[in-house]
């Protein structure tokens, strides 16, 4: 019987090792299970495909993991692909169907779930591998979370990875424990001002279309003076058209007051058109700043307010200076000093940053159980 013990331990160590081996090597995967859109431009989605991107320049294994083999990669006639709104290069990287049965997961590898989605977390509870979630808007986490059920604890899921400090020290509150790692999102070098002047258009960004057409409506009535001026809403359009209609506005409106991090603005200010937005229930990091007293206050990188109620009429307000040419220089300054937080670069080195010490913990973990069995058997000689 004590034979047969010592053979079993024997293995385990020799698979230990070999786990180790995999790590050291970066023989081994990280899946990212993603929502198929069915060709809608999601900025959330865009950023897991940026991570998959940047961790296969890195030298790692890094797949978009689906639920269906008919996942809208290419375009058709019926709707954009992935290589239409967000590019060929994310198209070509790695992708892998749980419907085909293309999944064989090891403990050396890495499944990552948007936070949205706690039945898949519950489903997979039971994979030996490295269990981590991508938690991107705080306002879905508990969705499909059922009462008093924890990532960490009911799920096996103990790593939370997160767009903003704000977002992740939401997470710690409800899930005590838990370890979260915090990757800002980048905003991409297409998104520039227009070599050419900038228009009279209004670019608008609403979670609810009907807010858009309201604050519209709102405007000319107001300001009957401007009815030449375009409210445009950019839906179903590629990232790169997308860019280039923002550049060429002349005013930004954002209405998101559930955002986690705040994509758009920043979008914005890097295409060089201010922004007019709904201060949202979690305020972005890059909305705010310390006065000469050192209290915390808004930003001047945009017009901020706290009802949508006004929006109109603080248009009509920047339309009279911008067509004067008097658009203040602080603001415009400041919306520089801000997007230049938020470049690919700085998200590509906190993405290696994290995963690397992602792996790190993983190795010391297998490490610890390797030093527990020779711990044993010293106490046993």
């Amino acid at each position: 019987m004590e034979e047969q013990t010592n053979s079993v331990e024997k293995t385990q160590e020799e698979q230990i090792n070999e786990i180790l081996s995999k790590i050291d090597n970066k023989d081994f995967s990280l899946y990212f299970f993603t929502l198929d859109t069915l060709g809608n431009p999601v900025a959330g989605v865009a950023n897991i495909y940026e991570h998959v991107k940047v961790l296969n320049e890195l030298g790692y294994k890094a797949y978009i993991m689906h639920e269906k083999d008919n996942y809208k990669v290419r375009g058709d006639e019926t709707s954009m692909g992935i290589n239409d709104w967000l590019g060929e290069e994310y198209a070509k990287l790695p992708h892998i169907s749980i419907e085909a049965q293309q999944l064989s997961v090891t403990p050396a590898d890495y499944i990552i779930i948007p936070e949205i989605f706690a039945n898949v977390m519950d489903q997979v509870k039971q994979f030996p591998c490295k269990k981590v979630v991508f938690c991107q808007s705080y306002d879905y986490l508990l969705e499909l979370l059922p009462i008093g059920k924890k990532w960490n604890n009911d799920f096996g899921f103990n790593d939370v990875i997160t767009t903003s400090e704000r977002q992740a020290n939401y997470v710690k509150s409800l899930f005590h424990g838990i370890n979260t790692h915090i990757v800002p999102v980048g905003i991409a070098d297409y998104f520039k001002p227009s070599e050419k002047p900038k228009i009279p258009v209004v670019t608008i960004v609403t979670r609810n279309h009907g807010d858009a057409k309201k604050i519209a409506n709102a405007f000319y009535l107001q300001f009957p003076i401007y009815k030449f001026v375009t409210f445009k809403e950019l839906r179903g359009i590629t990232k790169t058209q997308f860019a280039e209609e923002l550049g060429k506005s002349c005013l930004a409106v954002w209405i998101d007051n559930p955002s986690g991090f705040g994509t758009f603005p920043l979008e914005a200010m890097q295409s060089g058109t201010p922004v007019i937005g709904l201060i949202p229930n979690m305020v972005p990091e890059w909305m705010e700043g310390l006065n000469e007293g050192g209290d915390i206050t808004l930003k001047n990188n945009g017009v901020w307010t706290n009802t949508t109620l006004n929006i109109p009429e603080l248009i009509g307000t920047y339309m009279k200076v911008w067509f004067e040419d008097s658009v203040p220089q602080d603001l415009l300054d400041t919306m520089v000093e801000t997007n230049g937080l938020y470049s690919m670069e700085n998200q590509k080195k906190q993405i290696e940053k994290v995963y690397g010490t992602l792996v790190a913990n993983r190795r010391k973990e297998y490490e610890s159980m390797i030093q527990t069995k020779e711990t044993n058997e010293e106490i046993k000689a």
